[in-house]
C-alpha cells in the first residue's frame, strides 16, 4: 500500500530525477552512500522524487544539502516494490532463460502443427486415391508406396518433436523451480526518495544526498608472499566487500572504513550490581561433551629470544595500489580512500578490492609442536606492524611462488611480535614416542605413581642448517591432592605457571637431535586423574 502511496505521490509530483551515487563509504557492517543530483525547481514548494536510491535506508542517517537558498521542507523515503528492477540479478538470469526457452518452445509447437496438419492432408490424399479407379494397379500402388514413405517420415518428426517439447517443457518447470527458490531468498529491492522543496525564486539547483544503508560492509584479508628465506615478507592488504542495497555501485570512488555505526555511539554507563543466591534449576538432561579440533597452523609465537636468519630490510616499502590509496588514521577509525573507480552488483556477493601493499622486514625461524603436531612450520616474525592498521583477518599464505594454506592473524593479541606461519616443512621431521621401559604405575601407600617419559627426535633433511623452536609441556595442577613430580627436560627452558618447556635447536644438514621430556603424577587412590 504504502508502495501505491508513493508511486501516486510521485505522479502528483511531476518531477522525477535519477540520484547519482558517487562515493560508498563502507564500514565493517553498513555503508554511507553519496549522492548528487541536479533540479529545476519553480519559485515556491515542489516535490520532487529522486529515483536510484538504496532500499531499507537507515532514515536518521538521511542528510540533504541544497544550492541557491533552496530550502528543504520534507522528505519521505519508500522502497519501490514496484519497480521491474527488484528482481537479483541471479533471478533476472533464470527469468531470461525461462522467456527464451518459451519462444523456442513456441517455435518448436508451431512445427508441430505443421506437421500434424501435413500428416492430416496425406492421409486424406491416400484415402482419395485408394477410391479413385481411374488409375491402374501399378498407379495406385506407386502413388500409395509414395505417400506412405511420406507419411512415416512425417510420424518420426511428429514423435522427435512432441519429445523435444516434452523436454522444454520439463527445462521450463526446473527454471520455474530455481525462479521461485531464488525470489525467497532476502534480496534487498531499491528505493525512492520524495523531498518537498522551497525556491524563494525559480532556479537550478544542486543537490546531495548521503544515508547509510544496513546490508553491505567489507572484510579484510591478507596475501601473505615469501620469495624465499632472507627476503621480507611482501603482505598485500585486501577487502572483500559486499553489498545488498538494491542499487548498482557503478564507478563510484569507494572508501573503507574500520568504523561500524551499528555498534552505537552511546559510552556505557554502569548501574548497581546487586548479589544473591545462586538457586539451580531443576534441570534433568544428559551431559555432552564437546571436541576441539587442532588447528592446523602452528600455534601462537613464544616470546624467547633464540636464533634467527634475518634480513637486511629495514623498513617497510609501498607499492602497487599504493599511489591510488590515501590513508586517514587521524580520527577515531581508520579509512582507506580508494581514487580508483569500483562497480559492485548489488548481489550480496563478496567482491575483491586491493588496498595496500607492504614489504616488511622479518626474520624466519622454524616452529614445532610435537604434541599437537607432527610437521615443523616455517614462521615469519614481522615487527612495526602497528602502523600499518591492520584488523583481525585470514590469511593467504605463499611461499617460494606456491600457496601453502590459510592463516589468521590475530592482531588484538599480539603485542610487539607478529608470527605469521607460512607452512608446513616436511623437510623437518620431529617424532614424539612414548618410552614404554621407563612408563610405570605403582602404587605407594596410600598413593598412586603414574610416569610418563617421552623422546622427541629432530631431523633436518634440509640441505642448510636450521634453528628451530621445540615446544612440549608437562602437566600443572590445581588441585592440592595432585602433585607432579621428577620432572625431566634437560636442555630446556620450563615455565612453571604454563608448564610450557622449550628447546631451542640449531641443526646441520641431514643432522638429528634428540630431547627427553618426563614426569610423574601423584594422587591419591582410588581417584582418577583425567589426562588430555
Amino acid at each position: 500500500m504504502s508502495a501505491l502511496l508513493l508511486w501516486a505521490y510521485s505522479t502528483k509530483a511531476g518531477l522525477r530525477e535519477k540520484a547519482n551515487i558517487e562515493q560508498a563509504t563502507v564500514f565493517l557492517n553498513g555503508a554511507e552512500l553519496l549522492s548528487s543530483a541536479k533540479v529545476t525547481l519553480p519559485q515556491g514548494e515542489s516535490e520532487v522524487l529522486f529515483t536510484n536510491i538504496a532500499g531499507d535506508v537507515n532514515q536518521q542517517s538521511l542528510s540533504i544539502s541544497t544550492s541557491n537558498n533552496v530550502a528543504v521542507q520534507s522528505s519521505t523515503f519508500q522502497n519501490n516494490y514496484l519497480s521491474n528492477d527488484n528482481l537479483s540479478p541471479k533471478a533476472k538470469a533464470i527469468k531470461d532463460s525461462i522467456e527464451l526457452m518459451q519462444v523456442t518452445r513456441s517455435e518448436t509447437d508451431n512445427g508441430l502443427a505443421v506437421t500434424k496438419e501435413q500428416i492430416s492432408v496425406i492421409q486424406g490424399n491416400r484415402k482419395v486415391s485408394g477410391d479413385n479407379n481411374g488409375l491402374s494397379v501399378a498407379e495406385l500402388d506407386k502413388l500409395l508406396t509414395l505417400i506412405n514413405a511420406r507419411l512415416g517420415k512425417l510420424l518420426d518428426d511428429k514423435q522427435r518433436t512432441e519429445k523435444k517439447l516434452a523436454k522444454i517443457d520439463e527445462h521450463i518447470a526446473q527454471l520455474n523451480k530455481q525462479l521461485a527458490e531464488e525470489q525467497k531468498r532476502s534480496y534487498q529491492p531499491g528505493g525512492q526518495l520524495l523531498v518537498k522543496f522551497y525556491a524563494p525564486v525559480a532556479t537550478t539547483a544542486d543537490v546531495r544526498l548521503s544515508y547509510v544503508v544496513p546490508n553491505a560492509g567489507w572484510r579484510p584479508t591478507y596475501d601473505l608472499r615469501v620469495d624465499k628465506i632472507n627476503a621480507p615478507v611482501k603482505l598485500y592488504y585486501k577487502a572483500n566487500v559486499y553489498q545488498n542495497s538494491g542499487v548498482k555501485w557503478d564507478n563510484v570512488k569507494l572508501v573503507l572504513s574500520t568504523g561500524n555505526p551499528s555498534e552505537g555511539a552511546q559510552a556505557p554507563v554502569l548501574n548497581p550490581w546487586y548479589l544473591a543466591f545462586y538457586v539451580p534449576p531443576q534441570i534433568y538432561r544428559e551431559s555432552s561433551v564437546t571436541a576441539y579440533k587442532t588447528p592446523l597452523i602452528a600455534p601462537g609465537a613464544p616470546r624467547a629470544k633464540m636464533e634467527d636468519i634475518k634480513n637486511s630490510a629495514d623498513e617497510y616499502t609501498i607499492s602497487g595500489m599504493d599511489e591510488y590509496v590515501n590513508v586517514d588514521n587521524s580520527g577515531i577509525n581508520t579509512s582507506f580512500d580508494i581514487e580508483l573507480p569500483y562497480n559492485v552488483p548489488s548481489d550480496g556477493q563478496q567482491h575483491l578490492v586491493s588496498i595496500k601493499s607492504y614489504e616488511l622486514p622479518a626474520t624466519y625461524r622454524y616452529y614445532a609442536v610435537p604434541k599437537q603436531d607432527h610437521d615443523a612450520f616455517l614462521q615469519a616474525q614481522v615487527t612495526k606492524w602497528e602502523d600499518l592498521d591492520l584488523l583481525p583477518a585470514t590469511t593467504n599464505i605463499f611461499y617460494e611462488g606456491s600457496y601453502v594454506g590459510q592463516g589468521y592473524a590475530d592482531v588484538r593479541n599480539v603485542k610487539d611480535t607478529m608470527n605469521f606461519s607460512l607452512g608446513r616443512d616436511k623437510k623437518i621431521v620431529v617424532k614424539r614416542e612414548i618410552d614404554k621401559t621407563k612408563r610405570s604405575v605403582k602404587t605407594i601407600g596410600t598413593n598412586v605413581k603414574e610416569t610418563f617419559v617421552y623422546t622427541i627426535s629432530v631431523r633436518n633433511t634440509r640441505k642448510e642448517a636450521i634453528s628451530l623452536t621445540l615446544v612440549d609441556q608437562v602437566p600443572v595442577s590445581n588441585d592440592k591432592d595432585i602433585e607432579i613430580e621428577d620432572k625431566e627436560y634437560k636442555g630446556g627452558t620450563l615455565d612453571e605457571t604454563t608448564g610450557e618447556v622449550k628447546w631451542l635447536l640449531d641443526l646441520k644438514p641431514n643432522e638429528t637431535e634428540q630431547v627427553k621430556i618426563g614426569y610423574t603424577i601423584k594422587y591419591p587412590k582410588g581417584k582418577t586423574v583425567v589426562m588430555r
